[in-house]
């Protein structure tokens, strides 16, 4: 806990300033309050994440900063898998010890002006990885309410918080860890709720500012922060509204991926609001990141405040996302509208970066020695279709398979209908892996939904309850 009483002793004197002059201050939790691992290795194999125990402490650390505080569930705030038999029940318990009456938060803070949080409230019952953010039909449509009933033409300014960042939002994330398990965005694996966030925040352009954790990466790159892409009346793609993206670091050394120890302080003002970083390795030394000031009650502005920093490790570098008319775009063939050489006729190396339309929706990319899947309306990582061993040396080839397919509609931007499927003849494609010294052919196969990427990732439940048998036998 030292990392963290030293965190809390950097914002402690922050909000006692806020308050002699009058100004409201919130502590807010992104989620994830407690190791995912026993913490009495000695005495029992219990994980301390989601536990009675872990709540409590919590509860009291989050209590102690001096302003009231609001929590939202993450990914491993359910995970007292030995204490509690339901999700149901670790749910009850997580609510009840952090005194919420449900599992988002809604919060006035100035005139006009709202926090607002979801939380995740699924980890047994997960359908693939447990660690996916998972944000229930009921927060769904209280989220959708309580927008329409705050529109931005009446003057509302909506500040958002959940554990992870919607599709689309475009923040840095790693492909070797969210990526390949299918858990980088909320609701990541439910089809049409994917991207569900990202739309809403297209419409309601009252939301202003989105923050989020999860992926336990500093606040140093400029992909920490993205601003709104274009004005609504340019077009739907790609569009983030009137709404600023942060992501935000950890306090405590030992669940850093980048060594940043940060957190995000957020201030308000007559024109707009500013985000900074509280720097915990520096004596809490805050930084101006971003100034943000409102144009109208339906656009702002964003200026970065400062050169930003670019880890110098492999892992951290590669995080390249397809853009619409970047060169690394391979079109149909000018012969054949159905065949897509699309690793140009070269075998995939760890260097070749490449991205394609399937005719019947989908998007697919090489990058990093992987065959990745992307979201076609934002073009955000969706998940890993194919690894390295089983990539690199081969040519990807797509051609007409021959049977008949309707096409996946994935843009369901108002005007954008079926935008996705535009070139679409009829008949699907089949993707192959060819290996000229083998002479070997590899088909890809769509999943039933016609999706590509591996929903694979089993639950953790599971998982440990097979761990623990074969470790007793």
């Amino acid at each position: 806990m030292e990392d963290y009483g030293t965190g809390r002793s950097h914002f402690v004197p922050i909000i006692q300033d806020a308050k002699k002059v009058g100004v409201s201050a919130f502590v807010i939790s992104l989620g994830d309050l407690g190791e995912s691992k026993s913490v009495y290795p000695d005495k029992t194999n219990e994980l301390f994440a989601g536990t009675t125990e872990c709540h409590e402490l919590a509860h009291q650390f989050l209590s102690s900063f001096g302003a009231p505080y609001e929590v939202i569930a993450g990914n491993h705030d359910l995970e007292g898998i030995d204490e509690f038999a339901t999700d149901k029940a670790n749910l009850e318990a997580f609510l009840r010890i952090h005194g919420k009456p449900t599992p988002h938060f809604m919060t006035q803070v100035a005139e006009k002006t709202l926090i607002v949080g979801l939380g995740s409230t699924v980890f047994r019952d997960a359908k693939y990885t447990s660690h996916e953010v998972t944000i229930d039909e009921a927060q769904l449509a209280w989220f959708e309410s309580m927008l329409e009933e705050h529109p931005a033409e009446e003057g509302w300014k909506i500040f958002m918080f959940s554990h992870a960042p919607p599709i689309g939002s475009g923040l840095r994330v790693l492909q070797e860890n969210h990526v390949v398990n299918g858990c980088c965005w909320l609701n990541h694996s439910g089809g049409k709720t994917t991207r569900k966030f990202i739309e809403l925040v297209r419409k309601h352009r009252s939301i202003k500012a989105w923050f989020s954790g999860h992926f336990h990466l500093g606040q140093d790159y400029q992909d920490s922060i993205t601003f709104p892409t274009i004005p609504r009346e340019q077009g739907p793609y790609p569009n983030r509204g009137s709404c600023v993206f942060a992501q935000t670091s950890v306090m405590r050394s030992g669940a850093s991926r980048d060594t940043r120890q940060q957190s995000r302080l957020v201030r308000g003002n007559k024109e707009g609001f500013e985000i900074c970083t509280v720097n915990h390795v520096d004596g809490g030394s805050i930084r101006l990141d971003a100034t943000i000031t409102y144009s109208d009650s339906t656009h702002e502005v964003g200026v970065y405040a400062h050169e930003h920093d670019d880890y110098i490790h492999e892992q951290f570098t590669k995080v390249y996302s397809p853009a619409e008319g970047d060169e690394n775009y391979v079109p149909p063939s000018a012969d054949d509208p159905l065949r897509i050489d699309a690793s140009r006729g070269d075998d995939v190396d760890m260097d070749t970066i490449a991205w394609w339309k399937m005719n019947t929706g989908q998007v697919l990319g090489v990058y990093d020695g992987r065959l990745i899947e992307y979201d076609p309306s934002t073009l955000a990582p969706l998940g890993l279709v194919t690894g390295a061993d089983e990539l690199l040396g081969k040519k990807i080839v797509v051609v007409a398979s021959g049977v008949q397919q309707e096409c996946v509609i994935g843009s369901v931007e108002a005007g954008m209908e079926g935008a996705d499927c535009a070139n679409f003849e009829g008949e699907e494609q089949s993707m192959m892996l060819a290996c000229d010294v083998e002479g070997t052919l590899t088909v890809i196969q769509p999943n039933e939904d016609g999706s590509y990427w591996r929903k694979i990732v089993r639950n953790k439940m599971v998982r440990m309850k097979e761990k623990r048998r074969e470790q007793v036998c």
